[in-house]
């Protein structure tokens, strides 16, 4: 099976698992794990059209665009999971390994808008990734804003 198609199956299987969102909602830490193991899967490809960005590996159109869209799959996801990954005591206030600040319940409009503006810059660096270096390059600030601006709002920094 080709590293695209592969991409493409995990991306629709964590579809398919925010799609539960209606059916059940998970315990506060399980949805922790399952939140938390879904950003450093997106960390994963994000690293991987970074690294290109910067000139680190070479790059490779196929590879940028299985990278990108497995990252707006995974975006389109995280939006999707709502009552899966979004469980209240979940925060940083209560699981002590979260990073999730309780402002996240506390303004759930302000963070469905971030995760509106993700799934926005994904989609962009879906179409751009694949073209061109330079169009890649050019879709990466987009990409960080969005990334950024919800970690600066939502997320507790590191230790």
């Amino acid at each position: 099976m080709s590293r695209p198609i592969r991409l493409a199956l995990a991306a629709a299987g964590l579809t398919a698992l925010a799609g539960l969102a209606s059916a059940q909602a998970f315990e506060p830490q399980k949805a922790h794990e399952l939140r938390e193991s879904h950003m450093k899967l997106m960390g994963a490809h994000l690293g991987v059209l970074g690294a290109m960005a910067k000139g680190e590996t070479d790059y490779d159109a196929a590879t940028a665009g299985a990278a990108a869209g497995a990252l707006a799959g995974l975006a389109d996801a995280v939006g999707a999971a709502g009552d899966v990954y979004w469980v209240e005591g979940s925060s940083s206030e209560q699981i002590a390994d979260s990073r999730a600040l309780p402002a996240i319940w506390e303004k759930m409009g302000e963070f469905e808008e971030h995760q509106a503006s993700l799934v926005e810059a994904t989609s962009v660096m879906q179409d751009a990734a694949g073209t061109d270096l330079a169009a890649l390059q050019g879709a990466m600030g987009g990409l960080g804003g969005a990334c950024g601006d919800c970690h600066k709002a939502f997320r507790k920094p590191e230790e």
